[in-house]
């Protein structure tokens, strides 16, 4: 019949029972990992809430601020040849653009359009409400994965603080308990060959 290790049951909670073997130190333990893993969790859920709701109602206030414009080409776009086209900015060319805001005031800017176009010819900008150049919006389902991304990981950065703390308080704890274990065990070690 093969040995099998004894394994005693779970014991729930363990840290917070009395014991009458239990000593200050692993009180004191006990209540540091309560109260890092507590702080850990509320600062980790705090701080990415907060981000991803900063998130989503700066890009919702972009969507709500930023709209399309019709610019017009101001010189005539030359052709681009085809080997001189890369596939990373879709074969477009910079080019200068002019375009009338609200308040009638007129804009120009650079933007890519396509090669071989004619000077005056009609191209979709995005402005904001002054009328400067910005790129086109992101949609919903975006703004929502890029607000979940910055709070996950906001949180995460801000879990990593208070975990990290209690990792070195119960490093520096458990010094101090082999210190205590080896000035007892200096102690009481001597006497134990006498009894044998």
């Amino acid at each position: 019949m093969p040995l099998t290790a004894f394994r005693s049951p779970k014991v729930w909670f363990w840290r917070w029972r009395r014991n009458p073997l239990k000593r200050r130190a692993d009180v004191v333990e006990g209540w540091v990992v309560l109260g890092v893993w507590l702080l850990t969790l509320l600062a980790g859920v705090l701080a990415g809430l907060t981000a991803a709701r900063s998130v989503a109602h700066g890009l919702a206030r972009e969507r709500a601020d930023w709209h399309p414009v019709v610019a017009h080409v101001v010189a005539e776009v030359p052709d681009v040849s085809p080997e001189r086209r890369h596939i990373s900015d879709g074969g477009r060319v910079w080019a200068e653009v002019r375009w009338t805001v609200a308040d009638g005031s007129v804009h120009t800017g650079r933007v890519r359009v396509v090669p071989g176009g004619e000077a005056g010819a009609r191209v979709a900008v995005w402005t904001d409400s002054r009328g400067h150049l910005v790129g086109s919006p992101v949609t919903s389902g975006q703004a929502a994965f890029r607000a979940a991304l910055v709070g996950a990981l906001a949180g995460l950065g801000a879990a990593i603080v208070p975990f990290a703390g209690g990792l070195l308080l119960r490093a520096r704890l458990e010094r101090r308990r082999m210190s205590a274990w080896d000035a007892e065990w200096a102690r009481l070690g001597p006497q134990w060959g006498r009894m044998v």
